[in-house]
């Protein structure tokens, strides 16, 4: 999972918690912060907490982690949120950091890649560069929450995205569905 400077460090924290309550099915998650990533998480959401198992923290500098090759074996990979000049990394191709080069192994190894661009409005450079790492085969899910559940609270709100990312990751988590009738606990 890689985290860029856009704004919405929301929608990384709440896929953390959520990864966390599924480690029973998880080997291992990769968390990469950019420089960024980081320092909008401390001013969105403050401190930065420290993690233990099943998430193991890599440098965004260090491309000798295990994600930065294809025979580690991920097979998926977040970036939430993913910033426009990531997104246009990775579209491009450009390998500078470990973020973008495990989401070009990724692409290459046709495995999931679920990115998140927290950007508005968009530019048609942006369009285009969605467009790309879609026709390369991956999913872009924008942090566009939904409103059928009938959320009381921001984070229901950002759950609404993250739940969509969890499903198309393949991961297994009850959750609201439309035509579902939503409980009161």
């Amino acid at each position: 999972m890689g985290v860029t400077g856009a704004s919405g460090a929301i929608y990384a924290r709440s896929l953390l918690e959520i990864l966390g309550e599924l480690s029973d099915q998880l080997e291992e998650v990769a968390l990469i912060f950019s420089d960024n990533g980081r320092a909008v998480w401390e001013f969105e959401l403050g401190h930065i907490p420290p993690f233990s198992a099943p998430f193991r923290v890599y440098d965004n500098n260090n491309l000798f982690a295990p994600v930065a090759s294809g025979s580690a074996g991920f097979d998926t990979m977040f970036i939430a949120p993913c910033t426009m000049g990531t997104l246009g990394r990775i579209a491009a191709g450009t390998s500078s950091d470990l973020i973008c080069r495990s989401a070009d192994v990724m692409l290459k190894e046709r495995r999931r890649l679920i990115v998140v661009p927290r950007e508005l409005p968009l530019s048609l450079i942006h369009i285009e560069n969605m467009r790309t790492v879609t026709l390369a085969g991956g999913i872009i899910v924008p942090a566009s929450p939904s409103f059928y559940s009938r959320p009381s609270s921001m984070e229901e709100l950002v759950r609404t995205v993250v739940f969509r990312m969890i499903d198309l990751a393949g991961l297994e988590l009850p959750h609201y569905r439309w035509g579902e009738a939503k409980s009161d606990s």
